[in-house]
Parts: C-alpha cells; sequence; structure tokens
C-alpha cells in the first residue's frame, strides 16, 4: 500500500461474514488512492468472526483498521452508524463484507467530490460479478447525474458500497432498521435539499442480485413494509403530502406485486 492516501474513512459492518470480508478489504488495499482508514463492525456475529478480523487486522500497517465490538446484532444500520461515530476522516464510503470495490474506486469518486464541495452525497455504477474475484474491468468515463427527489422517492439509485458521503451531515441510517435502511437515508439527504449526483463509471462489484431470491432479498414481504415504512417517515416528517404519499403507496404496492410475480416464477422454473 505506497498509494496516495485519501482523507475517508471507509465503514464495512460484519456478521458472520469469514468467507467474503477478506475480499473486501483487499479491494480497499488495492486502491490506486488509499483511503486513510478502514473501520470493522462486528454486529454481534456470536461466531469466530471478530478473531478473524483482528486477524485480519494484522496483515496490514498498523493503524490503518479499527475494529468496533457490538454487544449484539443490532443489524447493518446501527453497524454504520457506529463505524460512523469513531470516523476520522471527513468522507465516509460504505463498503459491505460481501462486495469489493474497483481499484480506481476512491481515485475517481474522491477526486469527484473535492472538486465539487457542494456535493453532499455521490454514487456510482456497479456490476454483478459471478465468480469470486476482484474487481479489474477497464472504466469507462461517462456523464455525471444529478439525483432528485421524486426520481429516488420512485426507486433507490445507489447501492451502498457505491455511496461516499460528507462525514458532518446531520442524517444517520435509523437505527435498528433492517430493511431499505440505506434508501431511507439517501431520501433524507436529498430532501433536505442537499445535492446528491450519481457517477456513471462502474466502480463496485457486488456478488448476489441486488433483487434475487436468498437471503434478505428473498423476504419480500419485509421489504416492502420498510419501503412503506421510509415513506410514511418522510411524511410525518413533512417532507411530502398526503396526496404524494397515496400516490407513492400505490407505486409501491405495484412494484410489491411484481416482485412476487418474478419470486413465484421463480420458484416454478426451479421445479
Amino acid at each position: 500500500m505506497n498509494a496516495e492516501m485519501a482523507p475517508v474513512s471507509v465503514v464495512i459492518p460484519c456478521y458472520r461474514c469469514q468467507r467474503t470480508v477478506e475480499r473486501a478489504v483487499a479491494s480497499v488495499a488495492a486502491q490506486t488512492m488509499v483511503p486513510a482508514e478502514i473501520i470493522l463492525i462486528d454486529d454481534g456475529s456470536g461466531d469466530e468472526t471478530p478473531a478473524m478480523l483482528q486477524a485480519l487486522i494484522g496483515r496490514y500497517r498498523s493503524g490503518w483498521i479499527r475494529l468496533v465490538l457490538l454487544a449484539e446484532n443490532l443489524g447493518a444500520a446501527s453497524a454504520r452508524n457506529a463505524g460512523w461515530a469513531v470516523a476520522g476522516q471527513p468522507y465516509i464510503a460504505f463498503l459491505d463484507a460481501d462486495d469489493a470495490w474497483h481499484p480506481k474506486k476512491i481515485e475517481i469518486q474522491y477526486g469527484f467530490m473535492q472538486m465539487n464541495p457542494d456535493v453532499v452525497l455521490c454514487g456510482h455504477g456497479h456490476r454483478l460479478l459471478k465468480e469470486d474475484r476482484l474487481p479489474d474491468w477497464d472504466v469507462l468515463r461517462g456523464p455525471v447525474k444529478r439525483i432528485r427527489k421524486w426520481a429516488l422517492l420512485r426507486s433507490n439509485k445507489f447501492v451502498t458500497p457505491s455511496v461516499m458521503l460528507r462525514r458532518d451531515i446531520e442524517h444517520r441510517f435509523v437505527e435498528k432498521q433492517r430493511y431499505m435502511e440505506d434508501h431511507m437515508l439517501w431520501l433524507n439527504i436529498v430532501c433536505s435539499g442537499a445535492r446528491v449526483v450519481k457517477l456513471s463509471e462502474e466502480l463496485a462489484a457486488i456478488y448476489k442480485e441486488a433483487f434475487g431470491v436468498t437471503g434478505l432479498s428473498s423476504q419480500v414481504w419485509l421489504m416492502e413494509r420498510s419501503d412503506l415504512g421510509n415513506y410514511r417517515r418522510l411524511y410525518l416528517g413533512g417532507y411530502i403530502g398526503g396526496a404524494q404519499l397515496t400516490a407513492l403507496v400505490v407505486y409501491s404496492t405495484l412494484k410489491y406485486v411484481r416482485r412476487l410475480i418474478i419470486y413465484w416464477g421463480y420458484l416454478r422454473w426451479k421445479k
């Protein structure tokens, strides 16, 4: 890790992630511009994960990786907040323990935010990798798109490992929210009037479908309930009106039905 340092804290929630977290950390270490620190938050794994994380820390230079241990499993939202609370850099970048970054992610994204101090939250594109390897594709530069309130209300425009934001903003993840918690934070930020943008470059890799039939993504109703709960929070916060809430609930319900059809179709195909 002889690359130039960037004033970025990387926050990685960890829950029974022994098979994948090494890959995630390796993708951070491989950056052409290395973040100043990584914060690993063990979210009450209750297994050998903390010991494995401690061993992983020893593989890198002293002090670069910090470990936060939570006494109980609170979910990714609370784990990210815990890491955010101890972060020492002006920018926060989120990475999940089962995802990875392209080597140029920090160089490109931090470079953009440094040149555009009015931007509070910046995301970018991603790719789905089916094989267990680090991202290594050629990055195609493209336009920057501003993400506005109503576009973000209709759908989440960012996977979590694509997001970098300013550490000093007032908003945080809703404590203990386990589904759609990332979308809620992005919505609070954009509804506050802050400037939110998306880079077209694909700078993150995910290794499972964002909406699939395994893990958390298969729990369709819980995701839908959280989606509706997010809209209710925005209504109670005065960010949207009653008519807008009704329209969004109808729209979300239609998406929910579509997801169920896809899920049932998958189950029929598997038979």
